[in-house]
């Protein structure tokens, strides 16, 4: 039986080599990296295990939770604290979010939290959302047209986008309405969306909108390898792949070549010659559609571990400010999001006890320095220098979406969508559509192109 060959050993790579073994596959993996996971990734910081990339799963639809169960991690799903965040608006003022909201849209917008946000004018334009017809916005393609339509600019760039902005690295005019499932239906249901958020978040309370695993996400990445290595499956690491072909790869000569140059392409092999059915899920190809690369953002993390065992800094315990605070674009503070991770993960904080951990993101890069008085902004707490006993940076490259094409499968954020959900459940997909090893070795069959959906 000849290999099929998955190029890429993120978690849309390993998800989708699991379920093609499953299927009936021999699978290898290549991965130009070190490591496996990709942005699903682990680190220490002053010794304690953290997450070094995504810290939680969006619970809505069950895909990530029905697939944890499946490899035997259910009893390691937890939930952050409950607690509201907090967002730093564009007045410089820092107050909690709106009780109950969805990605921020609220479901009273003339409520007093509300108003503090958006300010008083744009709350009263959020409650036209009441006087219009159910089907007005209905047909939006994005969740930033459907607050728009609804609620009006203020609420949306005010109050939704910092909230959309720091939870999926977007704004809502490039996020589809599928991130926020049963919104529309809703919509329809109670002719507003208001109510629409209020039925929501009463079949699902704060807390159970995301969570996470005790010990951090990488423990999925774990248990994927442990199949991986289970079923026999090779993953080789620091292998570069220069093209891809339906039948073929060609390996990069040069060690520090860009990996996955070119999708398709008809010029001579540079490198090894790998025979097998190709499935791509690795980020930054060239689309064999458009004929140009995803486009690529990078996200720049920054952990602090703060000693709090003493006056100056005993505050961030005391009083912590929910699970963190998203921030507004055009303030005083470079970063985009601040997440008090000690506070919203009970196992971070068993594991780190007389320490605060921080987790600050941003679209440049800053300095640590940066970081410390950010935080200390956005904390409302002193936090001297000399109180920061550790310090981590740490950059991702996000792909954005391509058209797949219908000659080489490819799954991945660039054709899945953000969020783990989507991504997890694109590559299922993908897998099932390659169904057993005889189908599946003949590229040119259109039934290898999975479907481009929305998340």
């Amino acid at each position: 039986m000849r290999e099929t060959l998955v190029v890429g050993a993120g978690i849309a790579g390993l998800v989708v080599a699991r379920e093609l073994v499953l299927h009936g596959h021999r699978v290898r993996v290549l991965e130009a990296g070190e490591r496996a996971g990709g942005q699903v990734a682990g680190h220490r910081v002053a010794g304690i295990p953290l997450d070094a990339g995504a810290e939680a799963f969006a619970t809505r639809g069950g895909i990530v939770r029905d697939y944890l169960q499946r490899l035997g991690l259910a009893d390691r799903i937890v939930a952050p604290i409950d607690a509201p965040a907090w967002l730093h608006a564009r007045t410089g003022t820092t107050v909690p979010l709106p009780a109950v909201s969805l990605l921020g849209i609220p479901s009273a917008p003339l409520s007093q939290d509300v108003v503090a946000v958006v300010g008083l004018r744009a709350a009263w334009r959020g409650m036209a959302d009441a006087l219009l017809p159910g089907p007005v916005g209905s047909t939006a393609t994005t969740l930033g047209e459907l607050v728009r339509r609804r609620m009006g600019d203020g609420i949306l760039e005010k109050l939704v986008a910092p909230v959309v902005e720091g939870i999926h690295s977007t704004h809502p005019d490039d996020l589809p309405v599928a991130v926020a499932p049963g919104l529309v239906h809703h919509l329809l249901r109670e002719n507003s969306l208001a109510r629409a958020v209020a039925r929501l978040r009463i079949d699902a309370p704060a807390g159970s909108l995301v969570a996470g695993l005790d010990g951090g996400m990488s423990t999925l990445v774990d248990a994927l390898l442990a199949e991986l290595d289970r079923f026999g499956v090779p993953i080789e690491y620091g292998v570069r792949v220069a093209e891809v072909h339906p039948d073929r790869v060609v390996l990069a000569v040069d060690p520090d070549a860009a990996a996955g140059s070119a999708v398709g392409s008809d010029a001579e092999p540079e490198g090894e010659v790998r025979e097998g059915l190709v499935v791509v899920a690795a980020p930054g190809l060239v689309s064999p559609v458009s004929g140009r690369a995803a486009d690529r953002t990078a996200t720049h993390l920054v952990t602090l571990v703060v000693d709090a065992d003493h006056d100056d800094t005993r505050a961030l315990a005391d009083a912590p400010r929910g699970t963190g605070v998203l921030v507004a674009k055009n303030t005083e503070v470079a970063a985009r999001a601040l997440t008090h991770v000690s506070a919203k993960w009970a196992w971070v904080r068993a594991a780190a006890p007389g320490r605060e951990v921080l987790r600050l993101s941003y679209e440049s890069a800053p300095t640590i320095d940066r970081a410390r008085r950010d935080a200390e902004v956005l904390l409302g707490v002193s936090i001297p220098e000399a109180r920061v006993v550790a310090a981590e940076a740490t950059t991702w490259m996000r792909a954005g979406r391509i058209e797949a094409g219908e000659s080489i499968p490819i799954t991945g954020e660039q054709v899945a969508g953000t969020g783990l959900a989507a991504v997890i459940d694109h590559a299922q997909r993908l897998a099932e559509r390659l169904g057993a090893p005889e189908r599946a070795l003949d590229p040119s069959d259109p039934a290898l192109s999975v479907e481009r959906t929305d998340p």
